[in-house]
Order: structure tokens, then sequence, then C-alpha cells
């Protein structure tokens, strides 16, 4: 497998996937909205001048698809595609201005992944080579978080329709991949006021993910501690889930410091 579409590759765990497949000798695809960090990327890695870079946001699903064409096009096809562009913010249902951050969130983790694996699917269906289409969710998925609604639903439904592309494309022997990262070191996690059991350095999560796309892994939590962890927490009863984390930490809104 040597050509790899990524969203989100300019920082965080799309760039650390850039950076491993790239030392694998891969073809990348690196799309995000600003070109400079892109540029930047590229240049640090293997073989700069055989990526292809597209700068462009990713709810602009016409722009997002005929990247995906260009990529295509470009190197004969796609072995592996990578959503992984995604934001997120506090929300409370309570407060008006939140419901632009809200469909913002959905339109971006959710939406995007789908806009972002419909072109390659066709093409994956013919071709000989094994094929991966990987969904980005998180461990905020498994069970709502308090002050994250639009987060911890944006990921709850990244699993839900992953299951069902996988399902889908089981039989044309297109695999789908279902990560679902703890707490990673990443702009995201950066203004996080509250501690993170397990925090992993962005490259470390990339090595383990490679690994469990390499393998076609229907669904992995990384680091395995919190795999551990979400188990526990999606067998919890909902009085227990309630007591424990009805008082947890939010994530601050984007109105807030």
């Amino acid at each position: 497998m040597n050509r790899v579409f990524i969203t989100g590759a300019s920082s965080g765990i799309g760039a650390a996937l850039a950076a491993e497949y790239a030392a694998q000798g891969a073809t990348l695809g690196l799309l995000a909205r600003r070109r400079d960090l892109l540029e930047q990327l590229a240049a640090r890695l293997p073989n700069s001048a055989s990526h292809r870079i597209y700068a462009l946001d990713v709810t602009d699903h016409a722009a997002l698809a005929r990247a995906g064409a260009d990529f295509i096009a470009s190197t004969g096809g796609a072995d592996i595609v990578i959503a992984s562009a995604g934001v997120s913010h506090g929300t409370l249902t309570e407060h008006a201005q939140d419901l632009p951050v809200f469909e913002t969130i959905v339109a971006t983790n959710l939406t995007a992944t789908v806009a972002t694996f419909a072109p390659f699917i066709a093409a994956m269906k013919s071709q000989a080579t094994p094929c991966r289409l990987v969904g980005i969710a998180s461990v905020a998925g498994i069970r709502g978080l308090p002050g994250a609604e639009a987060y911890s639903a944006s990921k709850a439904a990244v699993i839900s329709y992953c299951e069902s592309l996988r399902l889908e494309l089981k039989p044309y022997g297109v695999a789908v991949v279902t990560l679902a990262p703890g707490y990673i070191d990443t702009p995201m996690t950066s203004n996080n006021a509250y501690p993170m059991p397990f925090l992993m350095a962005p490259e470390k999560f990339a090595a383990s993910a490679v690994r469990a796309i390499a393998r076609g892994a229907s669904y992995q939590v990384i680091p395995w501690q919190m795999g551990v962890l979400a188990m526990l927490l999606r067998a919890l009863p909902n009085p227990l889930y309630d007591l424990a984390f009805s008082r947890a930490p939010h994530k601050a809104r984007r109105s807030e410091p």
C-alpha cells in the first residue's frame, strides 16, 4: 500500500500519519486549509516532490471531490484514504449562539468524512490490491460527555457511519477502519484545562494507527489503556455513568478563553 490520501494533514494526527507513511515510501495526497503549512510539511517528508498538496476546506464538498479525482488520476488510484480533519469546541445547547458551532463541528467531523470517502469508493471497488477507508472517531464518541454535545455526537456518528460503510463494502474487499483516539497531544487538546489520562504523543499514535490500518482492523481505540477504559465506560449503567461524569470538567466553548 503506497498511495495515501489524508485530510487534516497540516498538523496533529494528520501530520503524524503523513510522516509515518512517507517514511515507509508512500506517495501522499495532503489536504488541509492552509497551504503554507502543507508546503512546510511536504518539504520535511521523504520524496517531497512526489506528494500532492490540496489546500481547501473539507466542508467544500465539490473541491474535495475534485481533489480526490485529481489524486486518483495522478497516482492511478488510492490504497488508503484517511478522513482525519476534525474540530472540537465545547458546546451548550442552552446557548443559541452555540448552534452554528454545533453545525460546524458536525459538518467537519462527520459530513466531511462522507465527502472524503465518496470520490474513492468506485475506484477502490475495482482495485486488485487491498484498500482501506479510515475514519478518525474518538473515545468521546463512546459515551456523551458534558459540555461536548456536538463533539461527542459527531464522533459517535462517525463510529456508526463507518460501521455501516464497513458492511456495505465488505463484499468488494474494501476494508473500513474506525480509529478512536484517546487524548493525543495535538493543537486540539492543547487548551484542555483538565487532566488528560494516558496522553499520547502524535508520533506514537501514528505508529499504532498505521499498524491497525495495515491489519484492516475494523475498530481500535488508541492507546490501548484508553481502550480498556472505554470498554468499562460502555458497560457502566446510566445511573453510575451519570454519577461519575455529570460534574466532569468541560472543554471551553469557542466564546470562552
